[in-house]
């Protein structure tokens, strides 16, 4: 079992759900039937008031719904990640916090991440998170560009699926800053996948990751816009659906540690 955020929310909302239904079918009772009768005063309390709860109660029955609500809004509508390296840069930037919607690719239970029911499944050129198939425990968001079926290649920095080039074009150079500043200089493309145009940067120089496969059922291939720096399918194979976390839609803030919030990534849409 993983020892992440959404077990530490399951563990807390079980036990303190746990103390306050202990004591509301027990404790309490057992406070009450022990009230001494009118007139009489025990341990300096006045008859017929009961004792008050432990303090453990009074903080399981007021954290509960806040434990609860947390655990359903993260578990199964939205959940807030930061983007810690720039390897889908220029489309997300070292220092984003952004959205996922859970909920667009189906209801998974916490902690087991078992799939109660279907919703939709992932189009070629979302930005998705998951999690890292050598490691369950880490989240990694890349872009889809390969659905179960598919054949892909990659050949001197040009996408192939089932056969056909994905279409690409130059924009310019790109200038990097903050965290991304040693990407200036990087050639700003624009590719587009299915109807979804998205920039992607290659550097002139580094060599190409090629190779070819198709994609089994069940698995999706994917690849950081930021190509010449993104550990991605091209490296450790392709990610299993079971493993898909959501899609992420809009960026909320932007902290690039040492170099301060950027406020002109609030809001920006994800595509």
């Amino acid at each position: 079992m993983r020892f992440d955020f959404p077990t530490i929310m399951v563990l807390l909302v079980v036990a303190s759900g746990l103390i306050w239904a202990l004591d509301v079918f027990v404790l309490a009772r057992r406070r009450r039937s022990a009230v001494p009768d009118v007139g009489e005063e025990v341990d300096g309390e006045q008859a017929g008031e009961p004792r008050p709860a432990p303090k453990i109660v009074e903080y399981a029955r007021s954290f509960f719904p806040v434990f609860l609500i947390v655990l359903l809004l993260r578990s199964f509508l939205i959940e807030p990640f930061r983007i810690p390296s720039g390897s889908m840069m220029p489309t997300l930037l070292v220092g984003d916090f952004i959205l996922v919607n859970k909920f667009v690719y189906g209801i998974r239970l916490p902690v087991s991440d078992y799939k109660v029911f279907e919703v939709s499944q992932p189009e070629r050129g979302d930005v998705v998170v998951f999690r890292y198939p050598l490691d369950p425990s880490t989240p990694f968001i890349k872009r889809v560009v390969g659905l179960p079926g598919d054949r892909i290649a990659y050949y001197n920095k040009v996408l192939y699926i089932n056969g056909q080039q994905a279409d690409q074009r130059l924009i310019g150079t790109y200038t990097g800053h903050g965290s991304g500043a040693n990407m200036t200089g990087a050639a700003l493309k624009q590719e587009t996948l299915k109807s979804i145009a998205h920039p992607i940067l290659v550097q002139n120089g580094y060599p190409s990751v090629d190779g070819k496969l198709v994609v089994p059922e069940g698995h999706y291939f994917v690849l950081g816009d930021n190509r010449d720096n993104s550990r991605d399918s091209r490296y450790w194979g392709t990610v299993p659906e079971k493993l898909l976390i959501g899609k992420a839609f809009t960026v909320w803030m932007n902290w690039d540690l040492g170099n301060g919030i950027d406020w002109t990534r609030v809001g920006t849409s994800i595509e």
